[in-house]
C-alpha cells in the first residue's frame, strides 16, 4: 500500500505539465516594433560626434609625442 501511494506520487511529478487552456493564457511576449525602427537621432549623434572628437585628440597626441620622441633623440 505504501509503495502505491509512493508511486502515485512519483508519477505525478514526472507526468507532463499540463498547458491551460485558451483566454486565460497570458503570453510573456508582446508583439512589438524593433529597437532599431525609429533610431534615435540624438543618441546616434552624440555617440559619433564623441567617438570623431576622441580620435582627433589620440591623433593629435600620438603626433605630439613622436615629434618629442625625435626631438629626444637628436633624429630631427
Amino acid at each position: 500500500m505504501a509503495s502505491s501511494t509512493v508511486l502515485r506520487r512519483l508519477s505525478r511529478l514526472l507526468a507532463p505539465a499540463r498547458i491551460a487552456s485558451g483566454s486565460s493564457v497570458r503570453s510573456k511576449f508582446y508583439v512589438q516594433e524593433p529597437r532599431n525602427a525609429k533610431p534615435n537621432w540624438l543618441k546616434v549623434g552624440l555617440t559619433l560626434g564623441t567617438s570623431a572628437v576622441l580620435w582627433l585628440i589620440l591623433i593629435n597626441q600620438h603626433n605630439e609625442d613622436v615629434l618629442e620622441y625625435k626631438r629626444r633623440n637628436g633624429l630631427e
